[in-house]
């Protein structure tokens, strides 16, 4: 009974037409000002491996290794 006094379904607004798609082509000094742009952001780009010193097996700094290989140096030298 209650789809003989549920409301009907307006019908639906006419759809207005897409705009036009701008040019493609850019001029010579707008792709200047892009590079230098995309030129300064690379500069200024640290990235993580300058940031992050520790790995998923901790601290990957190179202090560890070269305080190992000037033990090892001594070592060498001393049995000589």
């Amino acid at each position: 009974m209650g789809s003989l006094f549920s409301p009907k379904m307006p019908s639906l607004p006419p759809v207005a037409p897409a705009p036009e798609m701008p040019s493609a082509e850019i001029s010579q000094e707008e792709r200047d000002k892009v590079a230098a742009e995309q030129a300064a952001v690379e500069r200024k780009r640290k990235g993580r491996k300058s940031t992050i010193l520790t790995g998923p097996l901790g601290d990957v700094s190179d202090a560890e290794l070269e305080n190992f290989i000037r033990i090892i140096i001594w070592h060498l030298k001393k049995i000589k």
